[in-house]
C-alpha cells in the first residue's frame, strides 16, 4: 500500500501480482477506484463497470477484472498453468 492520505479526502493505491504476468496497480480516491496495468511509469487503465466503492458488485468488478487481463494473455500461457 502506498499513497495513503485521509486529508483532503481519502486516497491510497496497492499494487499485486496477477497471473504471474502482470503487476497491478488498484488505486482508491474519495469512493471512485479502478485498476490499471503497471509498467513503471506508465500504465494502462483497465475498464470496469464498478467505479464508485459504495456502490460496486465486488463479484462484477472481479470477474470483469480477471477478464480484461485474460485478453491480454496468450493462450498458450494460461493453459500451460491451468488458468484456462
Amino acid at each position: 500500500m502506498y499513497n495513503l492520505t485521509d486529508t483532503p479526502h481519502q486516497t491510497f493505491s496497492i499494487d499485486f501480482q496477477a497471473y504471474k504476468y502482470f503487476i497491478i496497480t488498484l488505486t482508491y480516491d474519495r469512493g471512485s477506484f479502478g485498476c490499471a496495468i503497471n509498467y513503471g511509469k506508465s500504465s494502462i487503465g483497465l475498464d470496469n463497470s464498478q467505479q464508485w466503492f459504495d456502490k460496486a458488485n465486488m463479484n462484477v468488478f472481479l470477474r470483469e477484472l480477471e477478464q480484461q487481463l485474460e485478453l491480454r494473455i496468450p493462450d498458450k500461457f494460461l493453459e500451460f498453468n491451468g488458468w484456462k
